[in-house]
């Protein structure tokens, strides 16, 4: 049951433009998925699903090969602003903590945001990890982190 909901949800965020669970759960009960709104977020989750732009203000449901891999500085300074609480360093290794359940889609536009010294993140619920190579490159991706939170 759950491979085949799952299934139909990537079916339907590729037929439609899903913005919100709501509309995800309503195509989903349409093919016949009766789901919960905890389910079709951990669905999302595991599936990993990010919010792709559909225009100025809007946003829709997408795999993560969907999106232009380089992202946008204001997409990034917007998903910053709007999710990270904090950050902390040490070594080569930047911590930063998130609202919960934002991590994973901070932490694919930081993998995907062009940056040369970030070897890569790992995600958790509201924490992530930032590998930066090399080691004297902390401080300058510290400084960019802090000019996406202004």
């Amino acid at each position: 049951m759950k491979l085949s909901r799952r299934q139909a949800i990537l079916e339907i965020i590729e037929e439609k433009e899903i913005t919100t669970q709501r509309q995800l759960a309503e195509e989903l009960l349409a093919r016949g998925f009766k789901t919960t709104q905890a389910t079709i977020s951990r669905d999302i989750k595991d599936l990993h699903l990010v919010k792709a732009p559909l225009g100025p203000a809007s946003y829709r449901y997408a795999r993560p090969g969907e999106l232009d891999t380089h992202q946008s500085y204001d997409r990034l300074r917007r998903l910053f602003r709007e999710n990270v609480v904090k950050r902390d360093f040490s070594e080569n290794l930047i911590l930063i903590r998130t609202l919960p359940g934002a991590a994973h889609n901070v932490a694919f536009a930081l993998d995907h945001s062009g940056w040369e010294d970030v070897m890569g993140t790992v995600a958790g619920d509201d924490t992530i990890l930032m590998i930066i190579k090399p080691r004297d490159a902390v401080e300058q991706v510290i400084k960019r982190i802090d000019e996406l939170l202004r």
